[in-house]
């Protein structure tokens, strides 16, 4: 690969391309294979009950809802990780980061994306637990009708019926959530592993903490990029040419830049 003293296009270390993308793969699999099972719970509990119409909510149907959820979560962050994955091969061929002037092209592909696509999944499917547990209510109500006496019936029934109303404003909520989050994966999905450009100027905002460059701009979201995905003569050329345009701005550039950029220089892990 080519560099100059102004330029370079910064290639994905093929060891940290490959491990990515096995540990992508291995997730993929396995959130399939999760949301397969699930479907066929779903399908065998399907004709075990009636379909009916009741004023109560059947606990079958809430143990349907649920598996038929966790399944859709789990496709839904298997579609994100192949976004990723489809990013990371752009990303191999065409380079995780460019210099050219001061015009700096980066793609965040930190593993670190792959926990946060099942940090949300984990969100979303505790959300859904949350308004399922303000329905419980409504499932006791189908329990309390066959009590043995009828004033057991009538008390038991006003009391989870009154305790349903109080569980649809949990309901309501965690559902909000659920539909907010829906919304965000959407804008998260498109940004993610995708390439942001940034100019180098007084108006960046650039840190290095250990082997991670972090810059951002008011028209651009906050970018991160993992240094270590670098081969360690990328990683050092890089660092030359922050350093370099670093201190041809001073002092309009963060003044700990230069103290971090020589951090890193000589950072271990551990």
């Amino acid at each position: 690969m080519t560099h100059t003293a102004t330029t370079g296009l910064f290639q994905l270390a093929q060891a940290a391309y490959k491990r990515i993308r096995l540990l992508a793969l291995l997730l993929i699999s396995a959130s399939i294979t999760i949301a397969l099972l699930c479907t066929l719970l779903a399908l065998h509990l399907w004709p075990t009950y009636t379909h009916t119409f009741t004023p109560y909510l059947k606990w079958q149907d809430a143990l349907l809802a649920t598996l038929c959820y966790i399944g859709l979560i789990l496709l839904g962050g298997s579609a994100l990780v192949l976004r990723f994955l489809i990013a990371l091969h752009a990303a191999h061929r065409s380079g995780m980061l460019s210099v050219c002037g001061d015009i700096l092209v980066v793609r965040d592909l930190s593993p670190k994306n792959l926990a946060s696509i099942y940090r949300i999944v984990g969100t979303a499917l505790s959300c859904f637990l949350a308004a399922l547990a303000g329905l419980v209510p409504a499932i006791l109500i189908g329990w309390t009708l066959h009590l043995p006496h009828p004033a057991l019936v009538i008390l038991g029934t006003t009391v989870a019926f009154l305790l349903s109303l109080a569980g649809l404003v949990i309901t309501f909520t965690a559902s909000c959530f659920i539909l907010i989050g829906c919304i965000g994966c959407l804008s998260f999905g498109r940004s993610l592993g995708a390439p942001h450009t940034y100019r180098l100027s007084s108006q960046n905002s650039l840190g290095i903490v250990g082997r991670e460059l972090t810059i951002s701009q008011p028209d651009q979201p906050e970018s991160t990029i993992d240094l270590s995905l670098l081969s360690p003569h990328d990683q050092r050329h890089l660092l030359q040419l922050l350093r370099q345009r670093w201190l041809d701005a001073q002092p309009a550039w963060n003044p700990r830049l230069g103290d971090e950029i020589q951090a890193a220089f000589s950072f271990r892990p551990a």
